[in-house]
């Protein structure tokens, strides 16, 4: 049994004040390899006090200095990739073609941040008026199970580049993999306070950073359920929100398309990460002329997916991180029966071959109405639905049709770029799942507020100052 008993308090792995022991699950056998002790309240106000108290020392510090910092955050990180790939494997399930990704990423995404930092404009005149970003205070970083590392080193590289200082509550569920980064974040040598880790629940610690008056700026990764009751925390002292939540994307396949490069987009941007992406490609728009020809193509694809062992090279979806995500998959994968969809591959229990584990069979519905329950709710797993439109019109409408607006992706010809300026989304991808670190990320409608990454990434933890003399 593995056994996490240390949180990150103002430069110093310290024992928490909480008591409770939560149990990590290997999602790929549902068994438990071991247990780590959360934090409370208390904990959450210290690290807060903490983070406080080494605030004005860091906003002060130069470019080159924060630079220099974040360097030696990259190096500590990429040092402990090996150990960071078997902690995502046993301790999350994710499969090869996205674990490696997974390890490399939180020390990629600490040096987009040095890039972002070296050509970021602190000072700009503007008329008789010198305009200064300055840092907000002490940032509260939330960020959740599905890339945990990854939103660790993301949130934090971007809010010590702005002069923050920061209290981190990772997800409770991803203990083992927070300790690893802890463990090297805390090499960089970077002065007590200015970074705190403090594992725990959202309803103790989560809520205490959501609500303490000392914390100046909150950065969540997760639900909408959750952002919205953030927000309404926030509100009380005025705090800075960044929130990064839901989505329920769209994939447009125009008429032009080419099948045998279209399919295969599709399918990688409904079942990236297993599913369980905020930014996955879950409803898949089709023209009713060409509605047979891609309910054929889709389906023999998505046949042609394996779900099953994390270890095995030609595994492409994983298991559900945990028993309750894997019964509201089943739960889905059944209403959408209920309600009339026409099932095409996939569909309730386990793949065969797999027996303990959390694993979901990749589902793909057909005859999908966009009211449908899951036409219209982020599912969080394997499951894609396909729904006929009539022209271009009714696609972005569809497309449109939605409380979210995180991500798009529009597969076709000429006119894909037009059909792509049409959609309601923080970001739309044409004929391609390529990622661009230095835009901006963030969605419209409920799927959030603000942006991460790039430029922006930074501007979030600060605010404009003008000077007139």
């Amino acid at each position: 049994m593995r056994h996490i008993d240390r949180i990150f308090i103002n430069g110093e792995f310290v024992t928490p004040h909480g008591t409770e022991r939560f149990d990590l699950y290997n999602p790929a056998t549902a068994q438990v390899f071991g247990q780590v002790r959360l934090a409370d309240e208390l904990d959450a106000e210290r690290a807060i006090s903490a983070a406080k108290a080494a605030f004005p020392a860091w906003a002060r510090t130069t470019r080159e200095a924060r630079i220099a910092a974040l360097k030696r955050m990259h190096a500590a990180v990429a040092a402990r990739h090996d150990d960071l790939l078997e902690a995502i494997i046993e301790e999350y399930g994710a499969p090869a073609s996205r674990s490696a990704w997974m390890a490399s990423y939180p020390a990629e995404v600490i040096a987009q941040a040095i890039d972002a930092l070296t050509a970021f404009e602190f000072t700009t005149e503007v008329g008789a008026a010198t305009v200064q970003m300055v840092p907000l205070g002490v940032a509260g970083l939330i960020t959740p199970w599905n890339s945990d590392a990854g939103f660790i080193c993301g949130k934090l590289a971007a809010s010590l580049a702005a002069g923050c200082s920061a209290v981190i509550k990772p997800s409770e569920m991803s203990a083992w993999q927070t300790q690893i980064i802890t463990e090297a974040l805390s090499e960089a040598g970077l002065p007590p306070g200015v970074f705190n880790i403090v594992t725990g629940r959202g309803e103790t610690v989560g809520e205490t950073i959501s609500r303490h008056p000392d914390v100046a700026k909150i950065s969540f990764t997760g639900s909408t359920a959750t952002g919205k009751a953030i927000l309404r925390n926030a509100a009380e002292s005025f705090k800075r929100v960044t929130l990064e939540l839901g989505g329920k994307s769209p994939t447009i396949v125009l008429e032009d398309a080419d099948l045998s490069q279209a399919v295969p987009l599709a399918i990688q941007a409904g079942l990236m990460n297993s599913g369980q992406a905020c930014v996955a490609g879950t409803r898949i728009l089709v023209p009713r002329s060409r509605k047979a020809e891609c309910e054929a193509a889709l389906a023999q694809a998505m046949a042609a997916v394996k779900s099953g062992d994390p270890r095995d090279p030609a595994t492409e979806v994983g298991p559900m991180v945990s028993e309750k995500q894997w019964r509201r998959v089943q739960g889905y994968i059944r209403k959408g029966t209920e309600e009339g969809a026409r099932l095409l591959a996939g569909g309730e229990g386990r793949p065969e071959g797999t027996q303990n584990g959390w694993f979901v069979r990749p589902t793909l519905f057909t005859d999908v109405d966009n009211q449908m329950t899951i036409a219209r709710e982020e599912i969080f797993g394997p499951v894609l639905s396909i729904i006929a439109y009539r022209d271009e019109a009714e696609a972005i409408a569809i497309a449109n049709d939605t409380d979210y607006g995180l991500s798009a992706l529009v597969l076709g010809g000429e006119r894909a770029r037009g059909v792509a300026q049409q959609i309601e989304s923080g970001r739309v991808l044409v004929n391609t799942l390529a990622h661009e670190p230095k835009a901006p990320f963030g969605g419209f409608k409920h799927s959030g507020v603000g942006r991460e990454m790039g430029a922006w990434g930074i501007s979030a933890f600060m605010e404009p100052k003008t000077m007139i003399e």
